[in-house]
């Protein structure tokens, strides 16, 4: 069974992270590429950027924004790719930008591939 977490990419990367995936369609700024210690960059599972737009963290928006933004991963093949990544790592961190640890997209799509996975299988 994988465990699936999630971690800032300001946050220093950590040996026990396992497989590290950036999940934002936008490199995190002021990060170093060579610092970030990331096996994959999955632009294409972040929010769309109208969605993003629309959305710009709002905390009190945050429960529309995750329906949409889950209707956008119903459609999106990217899932199928980082869930292929998942059955193969028994640990994958998904790394966000985001400055607020309880309202971001990693959240919302790390939740969502659990229930698709049964428990990030």
């Amino acid at each position: 069974m994988t465990e699936l977490t999630i971690k800032r990419a300001y946050a220093p990367a950590q040996e026990d992270d396992g497989f590290r995936v950036l999940v934002d369609r936008l490199w995190p700024r002021g990060m170093s590429k060579a610092r970030e210690h990331l096996d994959l960059w999955i632009k294409n599972i972040a929010p769309s950027t109208e969605l993003r737009k629309a959305w710009n963290h709002n905390p009190d928006t945050m429960l529309e924004f995750a329906a949409s933004y889950r209707r956008e991963l119903d459609a999106n093949p990217a899932v199928e790719e980082l869930e292929q990544i998942i059955r193969e790592h028994p640990k994958v961190t998904l790394v966000y930008g985001a400055r607020d640890p309880d309202v971001n997209h990693a959240r919302v799509l790390r939740d969502y591939l659990e229930e698709r996975l049964g428990g990030a299988q």
